[in-house]
């Protein structure tokens, strides 16, 4: 069975981005083991499915999306997920999007919003899952809640870069040696220079992450679709550690790491940006939780 969802963005972006994701359920039939006896006979993991172990730690196999934690209702990734910011970016870019880019980028509406989101409370609940628009606009604290809700913590410094590392521990997912494009960063567009005709400014206008390059590739991609960009454990990969969106880690030092789709990094796994406080967020920074592998 197939699940497909087309998220139509207007002339400006270039058409329709069409997410599909396969979903399976397991069939159970005929003669067959007691449950007891099946889980039994499983190995016991580590891990939830939707996080890998990285040594004695799990992490989110994609960057996190959010869900509302009550009702399971998903959050826009285009807005911050908590009540008050999300109203406050939503009624300040109804008035800023009339005031800057040329006339094409202004027509450009704000991405919809479900009317719940804008009149209900709601909380944001970190969920990870592949072929999805990760959540971004967050900033380390409400990243640090999001994992919390779920049952998991922000992923400190020294964790994350040895997921990010892998198993082999290389310097990039994919090797020892920098290669263009094999991640998600260094794109030849700025979303923000694009809609606004200046890089510096609007980094928390919702439609800087709808931008397209060449009418064919979102500068934001879905998760897990830079397929090159993984990192091994064993038999297990994560995806996205570099590129994509910047994510927060829970460090002394604060800042984020991993570089984002427009930030020419070479840096790889040691990407890192400590320039900002922890109530800092905009359009490139993202998250993953972790959380101790069991014994």
């Amino acid at each position: 069975m197939g699940l497909c969802k087309a998220l139509r963005w207007g002339t400006l972006l270039g058409g329709a981005l069409i997410l599909c994701s396969s979903l399976k359920s397991a069939a159970f039939g005929g003669e067959q083991s007691s449950s007891s006896e099946q889980r039994a006979a499983e190995p016991r993991r580590a891990c939830p499915p939707e996080m890998v172990q990285a040594g004695l730690v799990c992490i989110d196999r994609w960057e996190i999306s959010t869900v509302d934690r009550k009702t399971h209702r998903e959050l826009s990734p285009y807005y911050p997920p908590l009540p008050v910011l999300l109203k406050r970016v939503f009624d300040t870019w109804q008035i800023e999007r009339l005031h800057m880019g040329d006339p094409q980028a202004r027509a450009l509406p704000l991405p919809e919003l479900p009317d719940w989101q804008l009149t209900e409370d709601f909380e944001p609940m970190a969920v990870s899952r592949a072929g999805v628009v990760p959540q971004a606009y967050l900033s380390r604290d409400v990243a640090r809640r999001a994992c919390t809700n779920a049952g998991k913590r922000l992923c400190r410094l020294e964790e994350w870069k040895h997921a990010c590392r892998g198993a082999q521990q290389r310097d990039f997912p994919y090797g020892n040696a920098y290669v263009s494009g094999t991640c998600n960063v260094g794109r030849l567009i700025h979303a923000a220079a694009a809609l606004h005709g200046n890089a510096s400014m609007g980094h928390l206008d919702p439609r800087l992450n709808l931008v397209w390059e060449r009418d064919s590739d979102p500068l934001l991609r879905p998760t897990g679709a830079t397929k090159a960009c993984v990192s091994r454990w064993h038999d297990d990969s994560l995806f996205d550690m570099v590129g994509n969106l910047d994510e927060w880690v829970d460090d002394d030092g604060g800042g984020f790491v991993g570089g984002f789709y427009a930030r020419s990094t070479t840096k790889g796994c040691d990407a890192r940006v400590k320039a900002h406080p922890p109530a800092y967020y905009d359009y490139s920074t993202g998250a993953r939780c972790c959380r101790d592998a069991a014994p």
